[in-house]
This record gives C-alpha cells, sequence and structure tokens, in this order.
C-alpha cells in the first residue's frame, strides 16, 4: 500500500494550526430562536395592577415581570427599566441612583420613583446587568417580548440625564433581550422614535398615542407595530379614528385595577 508522510515540519505546523481553531458548534447545542414580533392590528389588554383572564379579543397582553403569562396569548412582560420601584430603592447600590449636586434624590413625582443614574458607561453597563437579570426572567416564564418602562426619564432630571444616556443604556437592554429571544419594545417618547433601529428596537408601546396626536409618529417608525393604551375617553375616540391602529387600542382605568376591581375600566374602539 502507498504511504504519504508528511515531512516533520510541515506536520508540526499543521497540527498547530488545528489546534488553534475553535471547534464547530455542537449539533446538540441550540441556538436561540429570533424574536418574534407582537401581530400587528390585534387586540390588547393591559394587565400591570393584577392579572386576570384576558377578555374576548385580546390577544396580546402586557403583565408586570413578576405574574405569569397568559397562555395562549402574546405576552409582553413588563420591568421598569429606568426608575426604581417605590420602596425598592435599597434594592439599588447607592450610587446608580440619580441624585444632584446637593445629594438630593432625583424623583419623579408622578410616581414616587428615583430615577437610575445613567451618565456613564459603567453605570449604564452595571444598571444594565440588573435589569438584564429580570428580562432573564421574562424569557425564562415564557414571555415572547419585553417593555422596559420610563425610556422617557431624562426628560424628568432636570437636565442631568440626557437623550443619548438614555438610548445607550437602552441599546444594551435590546442586546439582551435578543439574546434571550424576546422582541423588545420603545415605551412612549415620541420623541426617540426615529432612533429605533440604531437602539434595536422592535415594536412600541404607547401611552395616550391619541390623546398627545402621537400615533402616526409611532406607526411610522415602528411599521405599524403598535400597542396603545388610553386613559380617557377622548384619547380613545382620538386613536380609534386612526385606522392601522384602532384595533391594537384600549382604554384602561389610570390604577390598571384588575378585572372586578373597584374602578376597573377596559373599552375598546367600536366595530367599523
Amino acid at each position: 500500500m502507498f504511504s504519504f508522510r508528511l515531512p516533520g515540519l510541515l506536520l508540526a505546523v499543521l497540527l498547530l494550526a488545528a489546534c488553534g481553531t475553535d471547534p464547530a458548534p455542537s449539533a446538540s447545542r441550540s441556538a436561540t430562536p429570533a424574536p418574534r414580533l407582537p401581530p400587528r392590528h390585534e387586540g390588547v389588554d393591559y394587565q400591570l395592577g393584577g392579572s386576570y383572564p384576558p377578555p374576548a379579543g385580546a390577544r396580546i397582553v402586557v403583565r408586570d415581570h413578576a405574574a405569569k403569562p397568559a397562555a395562549g396569548h402574546y405576552n409582553v412582560c413588563y420591568v421598569n427599566a429606568f426608575q426604581a420601584q417605590p420602596g425598592r430603592t435599597a434594592d439599588w447600590p447607592a450610587d446608580l441612583l440619580l441624585r444632584d449636586a446637593r445629594g438630593k434624590a432625583v424623583i419623579d413625582r408622578d410616581w414616587d420613583e428615583q430615577l437610575i443614574d445613567l451618565r456613564t458607561p459603567d453605570r449604564r453597563k452595571r444598571a444594565a446587568a440588573r435589569v438584564g437579570d429580570l428580562i432573564a426572567g421574562c424569557a425564562r416564564h415564557g414571555f415572547q417580548a419585553v417593555e422596559p418602562d420610563n425610556y422617557d426619564s431624562y426628560t424628568r432630571s432636570h437636565g442631568l440625564l440626557k437623550a443619548a444616556d438614555a438610548t445607550a443604556y437602552l441599546t444594551l437592554l435590546a442586546r439582551t433581550a435578543h439574546h434571550h429571544g424576546l422582541a423588545i419594545a420603545q415605551k412612549n417618547t415620541a420623541e426617540l422614535a426615529s432612533r429605533r433601529e440604531k437602539v434595536g428596537l422592535d415594536f412600541a408601546v404607547t401611552e395616550e398615542c391619541g390623546a398627545y396626536e402621537e400615533c402616526g409618529t409611532y406607526l411610522r417608525a415602528f411599521d405599524g407595530h403598535v400597542l396603545d393604551i388610553e386613559y380617557t375617553r377622548e384619547g380613545l375616540r382620538a386613536a380609534c379614528e386612526v385606522p392601522k391602529l384602532r384595533p391594537a387600542v384600549v382604554l384602561r382605568d389610570l390604577d390598571l385595577v384588575p378585572r372586578g376591581g373597584k374602578g376597573y375600566v377596559r373599552a375598546v374602539c367600536p366595530a367599523s
């Protein structure tokens, strides 16, 4: 039998090259599935105040990250990404909580929430790691998407935070969401909708785009992948006049009370 023998030096070079080559991925290793966007022109229910069986016609359900997703529905997981929950500031390292030059906490007075300090790359990275744990939990629990709230908190920071801080931070969260196979929403903040592709955002969750005449801005930026929650009858009427949006509009009470609770309100656009 003919035998081909490589010269010793050439053989050594080939062996070294082989050792330095990454092995092919294992066939058993499963890739993270691509994020699935919420269906366009479908009914939605916003259940942050507590879970209850989704009403008829509500194919998309938004619930808090601590809740279970609704079986058989497209589920969006809410996380408060840019502000600390009321009474939970102790959960955050002190240097990640925004303070002014006098050391006074910078608070969103409407919700009594202290803003997260996103002024440096290191702080953004550390904050994103903490919120990233919540996003990973959303994926483990079976949600299909995540809604990071308070993207617009920089507008309440008395000039301490800039839009660039918010977009850089949300870009990190978008990478985390996609790593876990989740779509990620832009929450409100119409003035930054044009940056959605750069940031890596997939759809929008808006509050009162009808009341503030902003629905068209979101629809154009997100190719119709928009969910809108209104809190007044006037806002509902305005949003329902936007043909490409009307199926995905819902009126809720401001406290988002679960169905059956005192003050519960829910309405949708009338059938056309």
